[in-house]
C-alpha cells in the first residue's frame, strides 16, 4: 500500500482525524496542571520512601555484611573496638559446621572467636597442657580468662573455654579453614596428614575437614568466583574505561556523521553489520575446527556441568558450534528482513535524515541523557543503600547450643541472664551462641513490607526519570517540527523549556504513566519470585499456568511501555491529561496503522542496527586485546582469572552508552513521526494550509506546498 493513501473519514471508529487550527504553532504555551491526585500521591509516596530510608538508615548495621561475627554478635576487625586487631574467624570445632544446622541458620552450632591470625600446625589441648612452651600460642585460640595452671584440660573442656586442638589453617574470606590440599591419587590432606587426634581420644579423617569447610560457608564457591572476578576488575579497571570512552567516541562519531551522511551511514551500516557478524561466524568455524581432535574437545556442555571457570567451556568444540548457529540465525534473520523491507528503508532513511537535522538544531538533546543517567543512579543507589540497611537491621538472637539431648536446643537465650538459668544445670554442655539476626518488634514483623516498598518506589521512580527525560525531549523535537521557517522559528532553548514545561504542568502524567507500568513490573517480579519457589515442585499444571503469565505480563509490559511513550509525546505537545494524550496518541497511530508498520519499526529496526554496529566493534577490540591474541599488545593486556569478565563488562557498557546516543535519535524520531502524522490531517498543502514536513519528506509523500513557502533545509 502506498504512503499516500487518503485521510479516514471523520466518522472513524478510531476518533476524528485533526482539524486545521490556524493559531497551532507547536507545543501549547497555555496550558494548566494535569493529573493533580496522582501528583500529590507521588509526592506522598516519595516522602514515605525517605521516611522508610531514615527508619533503615538509624536500623541497620552494615557492617554485618562486611566482618564477619564471634558468638557474642561481635565483629572481628572492626576499626575502633577491642577486636580491631582481629579480623579472622576461627571455630572452635570445625566439623560441627557439617550439621544441617548449619544449612537452616546459617550459623556453625560451635563456639566461634576472633583471632589476629589463623593456627598454622596442628596440636591438642592436652599437648599444650603439658607444654608450657606452646600454652602461650595456644592461649590466642581460647577464651578470655583461661588459666593452664588452675584448670586441668578436662575442666577447660567442660567449661568450653578453648578448642579440643587446632590445625593447620588459612583464611579464606576472612575466616579460619583447614588448609587442606590434595595429593596424587586423590587423598586430601591438611598439612601433609590424613588422619588427627582431635584432643578427645578419637581419630579423625582429613576428609571430614573437608565437609566440614565446604559446609561452613553455604556461599564459598560462589564467593570464590566473585573474589576473582573482583581481583580481574582491580587490574583492568582502566583498560574498562579506555574501552568504555572509545565506545562514546564512536557513538559521538557516529551521530555526528547521520546528522550529515545520513543515507550514506545507515547502508554502511547495514552492510558493517552483517560482516561483523559473518566474521563472528567464520571466528567460531575457525575454532571448531582447530578443536578437532584435541583431548577433551568432544565432552558436551551437559556433562561437563557448571564449572566456576568458564573458560573451561572455550576448550570444548559443542560451545563454539552452539555460538556459530546463534550468529548463523542471526545474520539469516537481519538479511531476509532488509530483502524484505529494501522498499520502506528508503523512506526510514528519509526519516532518519529528519531527524538529524532536528537533533543537529538541538544539538542540547545529546547531553540530556547525562541528567537521565545522573538521576537513574541516584535512584539506583538510594535504592540498593536502603536495601542494604534495612536487610541488616535486624537484631542479634541468640541460640541454645549442644553436642547432647535436651530440651531447650535452640531455644532464645540471653548472654547475660543465661548462667543464672536452669538450663544449664539440666543441660551442662549449653551455650548461648550467636545464632542469627532477627528480631520480634512491630518493625521487624513489617520489615519484609518495607523491603516491599523499596523495591516498587524504586522502580517508580526510575519510570518517572525515564518519563521525564521523553517528555522533555518530544517537547523540544515538536517544537522543531513545528516551526515553519527552520531554523528561525525554533524557540530559544528548547530542551530547558521543556524540561520546565514538564515539571510545573505534568509531573502527575508522568507519574501516573510510570506507576502503571511500575505496577505491572512488580508483578513480574513476583511472578519470577514465585517460578523460583516452584522450580522444585512436580505440579506441571501450576508451572504452565506461571509461564503463561509471565508471558502475558512481559508482553503487557511492552504495550504499556509503547503506548505510554506515545502518550508522553501528545502530553508534551498538547499539554492533556495522561488518559486523554494516551487516548489520543493511540487513535491517531491506529489511523495510520499502516505508515506505523512501515515507518516507525524499520527505523526502529536501522537505529538497533547501529547501536548493535558500535557494541560489535568495540566487543572484537576488547576480546582480542583481553585474551591476548594481539602480540602487539600482549605484554600490555593485564593477567586475568577470566578475560570474559571485562569483556564483557565493556560489550554490556557499550551498550548502553551507544542506547543513550541512540534514544535521543528514536525519541526525535517517534516525535517526528506523531507530528508528522499530525501535520498530514491537519493540513493539505494549500497557501491557507501548507504542510510543516521537510521538502524531502514532502517530495517522498508525493506532495508539494502550493506556494512552496517552506524552505529547505
Amino acid at each position: 500500500m502506498e504512503l499516500n493513501e487518503k485521510n479516514p473519514t471523520p466518522d472513524s471508529k478510531y476518533g476524528e482525524a485533526r482539524k486545521f487550527d490556524p493559531t497551532f504553532k507547536g507545543p501549547i504555551h497555555n496550558r494548566g496542571c494535569t493529573d493533580v491526585f496522582c501528583c500529590i500521591l507521588f509526592i506522598l509516596a516519595i516522602l514515605g520512601y525517605f521516611a522508610v530510608g531514615i527508619l533503615a538508615w538509624s536500623q541497620g548495621d552494615p557492617r554485618k555484611v562486611i566482618y564477619p561475627t564471634d558468638s557474642r554478635g561481635q565483629f572481628c576487625g572492626q576499626a575502633g573496638t577491642p577486636l580491631e586487631k582481629k579480623p579472622l574467624l576461627f571455630y572452635f570445632n570445625i566439623l560441627k559446621c557439617a550439621s544441617p544446622l548449619t544449612l537452616l541458620e546459617f550459623q556453625c552450632p560451635t563456639t566461634q572467636l576472633c583471632v589476629e591470625s589463623c593456627p598454622t600446625k596442628h596440636m591438642t589441648l592436652l599437648k599444650a597442657n603439658l607444654n608450657k612452651g606452646e600454652q602461650e600460642y595456644y592461649k590466642q585460640f581460647c577464651k578470655e580468662g583461661v588459666d593452664f595452671s588452675k584448670m586441668s584440660a578436662p575442666e577447660i573442656l567442660r567449661d568450653g573455654l578453648c578448642p579440643s586442638m587446632l590445625m593447620s589453617s588459612k583464611p579464606f574470606t576472612r575466616r579460619c579453614l583447614p588448609a587442606l590440599s590434595t595429593m596424587k591419587g586423590g587423598v586430601v590432606v591438611i598439612g601433609n596428614e590424613t588422619i588427627f587426634d582431635n584432643g578427645e581420644g578419637e581419630r579423625v579423617n582429613a576428609t571430614d575437614f573437608l565437609d566440614a569447610s565446604k559446609k561452613s560457608n553455604v556461599v564459598v564457591e560462589a564467593r570464590q568466583v566473585a573474589m576473582r572476578i573482583f581481583e580481574d576488575y582491580t587490574v583492568s579497571w582502566y583498560w574498562i574505561l579506555i574501552g568504555l570512552v572509545i565506545a562514546m567516541v564512536v557513538s559521538l562519531i557516529f551521530i555526528v556523521l547521520l546528522r550529515y551522511l545520513a543515507g550514506i551511514m545507515i547502508w554502511v551500516m547495514i552492510v558493517m553489520v552483517i560482516l561483523v557478524i559473518g566474521y563472528g561466524i567464520f571466528h567460531c568455524a575457525m575454532e571448531y575446527r582447530n578443536l578437532k581432535g584435541e583431548p577433551g574437545s568432544d565432552v558436551t556442555i551437559r556433562d561437563l556441568g557448571l564449572q566456576t571457570d568458564f573458560s573451561v567451556y572455550l576448550q570444548i568444540r559443542q560451545t563454539w558450534l552452539a555460538f556459530m548457529i546463534i550468529l548463523s540465525i542471526v545474520e539469516v534473520v537481519v538479511i531476509l528482513l532488509l530483502i524484505f523491507l529494501r522498499k520502506r528503508v528508503l523512506i526510514a532513511i528519509a526519516l532518519i535524515k529528519e531527524a538529524s537535522r532536528a537533533v543537529g538544531h538541538v544539538m542540547s538533546s545529546l547531553f540530556y541523557p547525562l541528567l537521565t543517567f545522573a538521576l537513574l543512579a541516584l535512584v539506583i543507589a538510594y535504592w540498593a543503600i536502603t536495601a542494604v540497611f534495612l536487610s541488616t537491621s535486624n537484631d542479634q538472637v541468640y541460640k541454645v547450643f549442644n553436642t547432647t539431648e535436651c530440651e531447650y536446643s535452640r531455644d532464645t537465650c540471653y548472654p547475660e541472664t543465661f548462667n543464672t538459668t536452669n538450663i544449664t544445670a539440666q543441660c551442662p554442655d549449653a551455650e548461648c551462641l550467636f545464632a542469627f539476626y532477627g528480631g520480634e518488634t512491630y518493625y521487624h514483623k513489617y520489615l519484609i513490607m518495607f523491603q516491599f516498598y523499596n523495591v516498587f518506589l524504586f522502580f517508580w521512580c526510575a519510570n518517572f526519570v525515564t518519563a521525564l527525560g521523553q517528555v522533555t525531549l518530544a517537547g523540544a523535537f515538536a517544537s522543531y517540527y513545528w516551526a515553519f521557517k527552520k531554523p528561525d522559528d525554533i524557540p530559544a532553548n528548547p530542551i530547558c523549556s521543556s524540561l520546565g514545561r514538564a515539571l510545573r504542568y505534568h509531573t502527575g502524567s508522568l507519574a501516573f504513566g510510570s506507576l502503571i507500568l511500575s505496577l505491572v513490573q512488580v508483578i513480574r517480579v513476583l511472578l519470577e519470585y514465585l517460578d523460583q519457589k516452584l522450580k522444585a515442585a512436580q505440579n506441571r499444571f501450576a508451572k504452565f499456568l506461571l509461564s503463561c503469565l509471565k508471558c502475558c505480563f512481559w508482553c503487557l509490559e511492552k504495550c504499556i511501555k509503547f503506548l505510554n511513550r506515545n502518550a508522553y509525546i501528545m502530553v508534551a505537545i498538547y499539554g492533556k491529561s495522561f488518559c486523554t494524550s494516551a487516548r489520543d496518541a493511540f487513535f491517531l497511530l491506529m489511523r495510520n496503522i499502516i505508515r506505523v508498520a512501515v515507518l516507525d519499526k524499520v527505523t526502529d529496526f536501522l537505529l538497533f542496527l547501529g547501536k548493535l554496529l558500535i557494541v560489535g566493534i568495540v566487543g572484537i577490540c576488547s576480546f582480542f586485546f583481553f585474551s591476548g591474541r594481539i602480540k602487539a599488545v600482549e605484554q600490555t593486556a593485564p593477567s586475568l582469572n577470566y578475560y570474559w569478565v571485562p569483556i564483557l563488562t565493556v560489550v554490556v557498557g557499550s551498550y548502553l552508552i551507544a542506547h543513550g546516543f541512540f534514544s535521543v535519535y528514536a525519541m526525535c524520531v517517534d516525535t517526528l513521526f506523531l507530528c508528522f502524522l499530525e501535520d498530514l490531517e491537519r493540513n493539505d498543502g494549500t497557501a491557507e494550509r501548507p504542510y510543516f514536513m521537510s521538502q524531502n519528506l514532502l517530495t517522498i509523500l508525493k506532495k508539494s506546498n502550493e506556494d512552496q513557502a517552506k524552505t529547505v533545509d
